[in-house]
């Protein structure tokens, strides 16, 4: 984890370049965090008994990618990924059938359709569906949410990656 390939948004971008960098910037420090892991260094609890994986971590910011940029800002009806009406937090209960590069795929197909529900609003533009609120939401409110959702597990994330090999980053 010591080599840093992402690109910190300019310091001078205007808005909407500006969160989607950001954005894109903690995408890419959540790859860095699980990158040379094998599955079952991604699949191991960092505090047993809580079961906080990084491929469940993964798996859960590709549910949000989902939740936020295809069910709640374009209106599509899906059900969950990983969750089941029995078991709506399935994300994080990983087994040792899963692995890095179906939780991967998933999450970079999610990202891939929210960039493109994205690109056809404006930061105003209200979504098509609505949260748990009741309400739409702007395109912006929906970035910022993302951008805060990442930041903070991106801090999970590099605490369980400590505690797997050792390796610290930003």
């Amino acid at each position: 984890m010591t080599t840093d390939e992402r690109s910190a948004p300019a310091l001078d971008a205007a808005e909407r370049t500006m969160l989607e960098g950001w954005l894109d910037y903690h995408r890419v420090t959540l790859a860095m965090k699980c990158a040379g892991l094998t599955d079952a260094q991604l699949r191991e609890a960092s505090v047993p008994p809580s079961e906080f994986t990084l491929l469940g971590l993964v798996r859960h910011l590709a549910e949000n990618e989902r939740g936020w940029f295809r069910e709640v800002l374009a209106g599509e009806e899906l059900p969950p990924i990983y969750g089941t009406e029995e078991d709506p937090d399935g994300e994080f209960h990983v087994t040792e059938e899963d692995t890095w590069e179906e939780a991967r795929t998933t999450w970079e197909t999610e990202i891939e359709a929210a960039r493109a529900n994205a690109a056809k609003l404006g930061l105003d533009g209200l979504s098509a569906g609505v949260g748990k609120a009741g309400k739409p939401f702007t395109l912006r409110w929906i970035y910022t949410h993302m951008i805060e959702e990442y930041a903070r597990h991106n801090g999970h994330a590099d605490l369980v990656r400590e505690r797997i090999d050792g390796a610290t980053g930003e």
